[in-house]
């Protein structure tokens, strides 16, 4: 899976292309940055605004309208270039996988599903790669740029449970963040997410081998058939129970997730020791400090999916290493 960073075709594509993902990535990043000082002047000059009559000009709230535009512009079409650009890349790593898929396929060609890991499990890989991917590496830059800021703007306020310290903001974020993350990677230990997906992936492999073998042989009986998709409605439906209950765990926490800086900030917003700007700047970036310590959270499932195809890839190339070897010390299967 992994030949993309190694042979020397694709050199140019894996090493260069991370570098540009990456830098391209950390630019978004300062530009979100710039966006969450802009929201702590915008709103510190709404208060004024509402304060007291007249106290700032038109053109200064048109201003400020327009810088955000321009932040904002400069945010979208970094974001388009590097998922076009991220398409592209993950495609190539695809092909890069596929050609030694095509070059050893006389040796995989018997292997139950190979035609699936081939085509599908490989789409699957770099699809999810393509939002996964990219999510975890902007996760991290945005914990380097806003934790210091975090930390900045949190300096002399008081925050429930944690009083002045300076470290109380980041802190009960963190907490929040690993109780919840704890709590849902135990819930899909002990439902087995992994392994049902990986199931119900090898059943429906097996029901559409069966249905290719029966275009062209007319002895397979419809009762097989029948059995083996009776396989495939158990599997989706145990799957089906299994997500109600993670889901369960999954939206209760996200939801409340939504009220969890205003608890924080609770004693300086009834002290009133910090502006409407302030404020807004705070919940933003203990907005995007928190969503990035969740990422784990948010992406589990799709992770799941990720672990249930890399499971299946790395099993179909064992398999494949081990025709080679065979064949090369004249074992016949």
């Amino acid at each position: 899976m992994f030949r993309f960073f190694t042979i020397k075709k694709w050199l140019l594509w894996s090493w260069a292309g991370s570098a540009i993902i990456l830098s391209s990535l950390w630019v978004q990043v300062k530009i979100d940055v710039e966006i969450n000082e802009w929201f702590g002047e915008f709103y510190d000059m709404i208060q004024k605004a509402l304060g007291e009559p007249n106290a700032i000009t038109i053109s200064e709230y048109w201003s400020s309208l327009f810088s955000f535009i321009k932040l904002a512009g400069m945010y979208i079409a970094l974001a388009v270039a590097i998922s076009f650009f991220t398409a592209h890349f993950l495609f190539r790593w695809r092909t890069a996988m596929v050609e030694w898929y095509h070059s050893v396929y006389d040796k995989a060609r018997k292997i139950e599903g190979a035609a699936q890991r081939v085509q599908e499990d490989t789409i699957k890989f770099s699809r999810i790669m393509e939002g996964l991917g990219t999510s975890l590496i902007e996760s991290i830059m945005v914990l380097v740029q806003f934790v210091p800021i975090l930390l900045g703007l949190s300096i002399g306020i008081p925050i429930f449970f944690f009083g002045d310290w300076q470290y109380g903001l980041i802190t009960g974020a963190l907490l929040w963040t690993l109780g919840g993350t704890v709590f849902l990677i135990a819930l899909g230990w002990i439902l087995r997410l992994v392994g049902v997906e990986y199931d119900l992936q090898k059943k429906e492999a097996a029901y559409r081998k069966i249905l290719v073998i029966a275009e062209d042989d007319g002895n397979v009986r419809p009762k097989t058939i029948e059995e083996l998709f009776h396989g495939v409605r158990s599997i989706h439906f145990l799957s089906y129970v299994r997500y109600l209950y993670f889901n369960i765990g999954r939206i209760a926490y996200l939801q409340a997730n939504v009220l969890s800086a205003y608890v924080f900030l609770a004693p300086a917003i009834v002290a009133g020791v910090v502006t409407l700007g302030v404020m807004q700047q705070i919940i933003r970036a203990f907005g995007r400090v928190e969503g990035s310590m969740q990422y784990l959270l948010k992406a589990w499932p799709t992770i799941i999916e990720l672990a249930s195809v890399y499971k299946r890839l790395r099993e179909f190339e064992n398999k494949i290493e081990k025709n080679i070897k065979d064949e090369k010390t004249g074992i016949v299967r």
